[in-house]
């Protein structure tokens, strides 16, 4: 069974969570987040860290996700066997009856994720990202992004 986009996540957001989530990769080097909150209003993004953001690394993020968006990278999905996905991507988030066949979702070639979310053909349609706040536990050692799309 193909797994088809479920989740209604406002598309803009959500298609800026995935560049976020590839700039904090290569930036920081964190794993995608951990868990995250997808709203029209306002979002946010836990990542494995090992401290609290400096307000330039903070600056920085913002600057560099938005490069990104302003790129016009197409969004486009395909479709792999759950083994390629395996070979090629996190699958950790997968629940174990997502099927044999694995959606792709494609920013440009800048991210590739499986993902059942809904996204934006293009990353214009997002404008851009505002970060709100960012907070460390540090007993838990997690790093908690907020953010908005203008």
């Amino acid at each position: 069974m193909i797994n088809e986009p479920k989740k209604d996540y406002n598309r803009e957001m959500h298609t800026a969570e995935h560049i976020l989530n590839q700039t904090m990769i290569i930036k920081f080097g964190t794993g995608r987040s951990v868990t995250n909150h997808i709203e029209k209003k306002k979002s946010k993004c836990d990542y494995r860290f090992d401290r609290p953001l400096e307000e330039n690394e903070v600056k920085m993020l913002e600057q560099s996700v938005n490069e990104v968006i302003a790129k016009r990278l197409d969004v486009k999905e395909s479709f792999v066997s759950r083994e390629e996905a395996a070979k090629r991507y996190n699958v950790s988030k997968l629940p174990d009856d997502a099927g044999d066949v694995i959606r792709i979702i494609a920013v440009g070639d800048y991210d590739y994720c499986p993902c059942i979310g809904q996204h934006v053909a293009n990353t214009s349609e997002i404008g851009g990202i505002t970060i709100i706040s960012t907070d460390f536990n540090e007993q838990t050692q997690i790093l908690r992004i907020r953010y908005k799309v203008s």
